[in-house]
């Protein structure tokens, strides 16, 4: 399958294409693929899947993620907004596409002409929509989002009923769905909120339903709700990270661990090497100084390509299958590392940051761990700047 985007082999040298900075990351659309059906062999075969592509979707490329999804079977896909919505639009995306945040003022018009199914959880933003929609000799679907726990978005759950009633008088709205968000489906100590979240969901949907409503698809369930909890499938599941294949620290743990695989790899490339003598520091701040003498390496990746600050001095990369730490604080657009011990190391030698290297791997997890955060804010915060490079393998 070709794409607007050149497929090539994560095993070519990306930093031997000439005239381009050597910091690149790989996107293997065939996990990304594995991971989509590893999912949908989970769940109930009734049970659509709707691919969650926000974000560019975890930083992994929207469109090109779409575009592979969409061709392996995905029902829907999830956007955070109406702009990414319109982005997999114009890539070509015809699938249903739900804008989980809803719309803001204004952008009415442009749900229905790209015809994206918007969240509703504020009356004012339904009546603009109704208006939208009247104008257009048309019925726009909504799905309308029910807080019963998380406490961002959502009609708090008891008042659905309340909420229910005033939609009565947008004719040209129908509801299509419902849905909530789970606050900690990947925590097994707190079953019994997850437990308490679907039972406010069901109440409110009896609530909807009693006033004449009758939505398509009932939504509850993220990663770790559908990987944890299949009570709460309803009929519609929404997968994000573990279509990324990041889950140990998003789901709850498991004697089987689920068949899923990275998708996203980081690499780049040294652009210098020199030596420092025992006692001389490094960086911004002077935080690292030299117990020895010290081959250092520079990397032409930093702070802005995503490879966060809170790394400085505790990461570490792989250098000809040899794990090398972090020395100093990482700059803005360089990181430098400790090679005193990788045997052979050179010009140009690939560095991985992200990803496998023969025997040796590095984890979004593991990376999460050390900045003290969470994988998808490892992948999601791999910037633009750094050039996504699609494979099939």
């Amino acid at each position: 399958m070709m794409s607007s985007v050149d497929l090539i082999n994560d095993e070519v040298g990306m930093n031997e294409n000439i005239g381009q900075r050597p910091t690149w990351a790989v996107i293997n659309l065939d996990a990304l693929a594995a991971n989509f059906h590893a999912v949908r062999r989970h769940v109930n075969r009734d049970v659509k899947v709707m691919a969650v592509v926000k974000a560019n979707a975890y930083g992994h490329g929207a469109a090109e993620c779409a575009r592979r999804l969409a061709a392996e079977g995905a029902d829907w896909f999830g956007v955070a907004s109406p702009e990414e919505g319109i982005e997999l639009r114009e890539a070509g995306i015809e699938l249903p596409i739900l804008c989980l945040g809803g719309f803001w003022e204004g952008q009415a018009e442009a749900c229905l002409r790209f015809k994206l199914v918007p969240v509703v959880y504020r009356l004012d933003l339904a009546a603009s929509l109704d208006r939208a929609a009247q104008a257009a000799g048309m019925v726009a679907d909504v799905h309308v989002k029910i807080d019963t726990g998380m406490g961002r978005l959502g009609v708090r759950y008891e008042e659905a009923g309340e909420f229910a009633d005033a939609l009565k008088a947008f004719p040209n709205i129908r509801v299509d769905g419902l849905m909530t968000h789970f606050a900690a489906a990947d925590d097994p100590d707190r079953d019994c909120f997850t437990s308490d979240q679907a039972t406010r969901f069901t109440d409110a949907v009896e609530a909807f339903r009693e006033r004449g409503f009758n939505p398509t698809f009932q939504d509850l369930a993220n990663s770790a709700g559908a990987y944890a909890h299949q009570m709460a499938w309803g009929n519609l599941v929404r997968p994000g990270g573990v279509l990324y294949g990041l889950w140990r620290d998003i789901l709850p743990p498991a004697p089987d661990p689920p068949p899923l695989r990275p998708v996203m790899s980081l690499q780049s490339s040294i652009m210098l090497l020199k030596r420092v003598a025992k006692g001389e520091t490094l960086g911004y701040g002077c935080t690292f100084e030299a117990s020895r003498e010290t081959l250092v390496a520079t990397l032409p990746i930093g702070y802005h390509d995503g490879y966060m600050r809170s790394l400085s001095n505790r990461g570490h990369v792989i250098v000809r299958g040899v794990y090398a730490p972090v020395a100093g604080r990482i700059s803005m657009d360089l990181t430098l590392i400790d090679v005193t011990d990788v045997p052979g190391v050179a010009l140009h030698d690939r560095v991985t940051l992200l990803g496998e290297d023969g025997e040796l791997s590095i984890s979004a997890e593991e990376l999460a761990k050390t900045a003290g955060t969470l994988s998808y804010e490892i992948t999601c915060g791999i910037s633009e700047r750094v050039t996504r490079h699609y494979t099939q393998g």
